[in-house]
């Protein structure tokens, strides 16, 4: 990446940021353009560079908030997801350490950004999101493991909200607890005393 094409990513970041910071106060549909200059440090001039709408960069503020959450994972826990179909049931299991503590990490390091990202998931897309790994992960794990279709949606949104709830209580208590620990916690929760891994 050349200085100006570093420069450019840089200053989209800013903006992307400043609109993150922005949907803590207020919706999304009370955000101006010359607010999230100001929060950025840009010009309007420099917003219109980068974005013919507002709109634009909150589809932009999207993505840079899943790339981010995804480098969290490394290259091996990301191919996961390809070839379901053909991996053994084992591989098919996501609650485990080697999932968790990614995930638990990016929220730990990113606390507020993944509160924002939760209170405003309809307006950043991530339902959309959400409904195309329904479609190409989790409802293939699910059938592999022969769960009937039409109860799929529950079995999903009983282990989301389950762990979304235990996440959300360690957020409030301000992360007190040890990734590790959560993480067991989520296991108990989902597999039993007896069958969680440490």
């Amino acid at each position: 990446m050349n200085k100006s094409q570093s420069k450019y990513f840089n200053t989209a970041k800013k903006m992307d940021l400043a609109l993150i910071s922005l949907l803590k106060k207020k919706p999304f549909e009370y955000i101006t353009v010359s607010e999230i200059c100001k929060n950025a440090g840009v010009n309007r001039s420099t917003f219109y560079l980068h974005y013919e709408t507002i709109g634009d960069l909150l589809n932009e503020t999207a993505r840079y908030l899943l790339d981010d959450f995804l480098a969290y994972f490394s290259p091996d826990t990301k191919s996961a997801v390809f070839n379901l179909k053909d991996r053994n049931p084992d591989e098919l299991i996501f609650i485990c350490d080697k999932y968790l503590t990614p995930y638990l990490t990016y929220i730990k390091d990113h606390r507020e950004v993944f509160g924002i990202a939760l209170s405003h998931n309809k307006t950043l897309g991530f339902e959309d999101v959400y409904r195309r790994m329904y479609e190409n992960i989790f409802n293939p794990i699910l059938d592999r493991f022969h769960y009937p279709t039409n109860v799929r949606q529950y079995v999903m949104m009983y282990y989301l909200n389950g762990i979304n709830a235990i996440i959300l209580e360690w957020l409030k208590n301000g992360c007190d607890r040890s990734i590790n620990e959560i993480s067991e916690i989520i296991s108990v929760c989902i597999y039993g005393k007896d069958n969680a891994n440490g």
